[in-house]
């Protein structure tokens, strides 16, 4: 027991230095060590999702490394949604039988739909997992859960990457901050039309 402790405050604790050489460490398997990390992170939430980020930018490079952690992150999210989906409804009615005003926020998410999830997706101090999971239990569309994801996660990975690939440069090179902000308002502005979209035909 005690040892299993001892790894996940090891995990817990994980610097970028110590992540790169895990990852370097595996280096025989190609990709799979940039995109198993993120996808395990969906399930362990406390795991340092951005130092994981920015320790696959550094090691395979910004466009490699943005790539291995959207797909890692993204399929993570979409297997516990589809786990909360499949077991959910048992789950979703005992949470509201003891946490009443839980229904409240349930509502929100479903009328809302697209805006806070991808809102919420493009930050990365915000629990994921839990969003992940409520979303899973509500009634909120896969196709909605779907675009959110991969529009949010792709803005806040795209802008950790940028800005943390070759971090000691950052300074000589601003307009990295630039494009992630820039970033951030056209996902935000093409999430909306598709959003008003889906309101219109859905």
């Amino acid at each position: 027991m005690s040892t299993w402790q001892d790894w996940l405050n090891h995990l817990k604790n994980m610097d970028i230095d110590s992540i790169q050489r895990t990852l370097e460490s595996y280096s025989q398997f190609g990709p799979l060590p940039g995109l198993l990390l993120p996808f395990i992170e969906s399930f362990l939430p406390f795991l340092p999702l951005i130092l994981i980020i920015a320790a696959n930018a550094n090691i395979y490079g910004l466009g490699f490394g943005f790539l291995f952690s959207w797909i890692g992150v993204t399929a993570g999210a979409l297997c516990v949604f589809l786990i909360c989906r499949t077991l959910g409804k048992n789950v979703k009615d005992k949470l509201m039988r003891r946490f009443p005003k839980s229904e409240r926020f349930f509502n929100w998410i479903e009328r809302k739909g697209f805006t806070p999830l991808f809102l919420l997706a493009c930050f990365p101090f915000t629990p994921s997992v839990i969003i992940t999971v409520i979303s899973g239990l509500s009634k909120v569309p896969f196709h909605t859960f779907l675009l959110a994801t991969l529009m949010g996660k792709a803005v806040m990975i795209f802008c950790i990457s940028i800005i943390s690939f070759d971090i000691a440069n950052l300074v000589e090179e601003p307009w990295r901050i630039f494009v992630s902000v820039t970033a951030v308002l056209v996902m935000w502005f093409g999430g909306k039309s598709l959003e008003s979209r889906y309101q219109v035909h859905g």
